[in-house]
């Protein structure tokens, strides 16, 4: 298996937990977010619904990953290759770099915001800073063939 390949796998993966994650299990989602004191708010079931959209975000892009698996006659080409790749990175980017003002005021304040350095949103963290990094790396190896 291909290096990129394998991204493309991870890709395809990680995207499509996301879509299970806030569109299929919105109420898992819902505890992450807010704290156990918070969730009887009247606020909460719209936030849990309005979570939904970020899978609806995410499913296609895990499609696409799945889909460029096959390696479908355009992704031969390296300029193909090197766009989607780009994509991707930024995908994970934007994911990674929303999390960074929480992480700069503390991560969770009082009801505020949610805890970026432990449970669920650590891994959500990490994981998109290092498929940013996949990403990329991959993106280095087209330049440099």
């Amino acid at each position: 298996m291909r290096f990129s390949d394998f991204v493309l796998l991870l890709n395809t993966l990680w995207f499509g937990g996301a879509f299970i994650q806030f569109s299929i299990a919105q109420s898992n989602t819902l505890k992450i977010l807010v704290p156990r004191e918070e969730r009887g708010n009247p606020i909460a079931p719209t936030l849990s619904a309005s979570v939904a959209f970020l899978g609806g975000i995410n499913l296609p892009i895990g499609l696409l990953s799945l889909y460029l698996l096959a390696r479908p006659p355009f992704f031969g080409a390296d300029d193909a290759q090197l766009a989607l790749f780009l994509f991707f990175a930024a995908c994970h980017f934007s994911q990674f770099a929303y999390n960074l003002p929480v992480l700069m005021r503390g991560g969770r304040v009082g009801v505020a915001y949610w805890p970026v350095l432990k449970g669920p949103m650590l891994r959500i963290f990490v994981i998109d800073a290092v498929l940013f990094v996949a990403n990329l790396v991959v993106v280095f190896l087209l330049l440099s063939s």
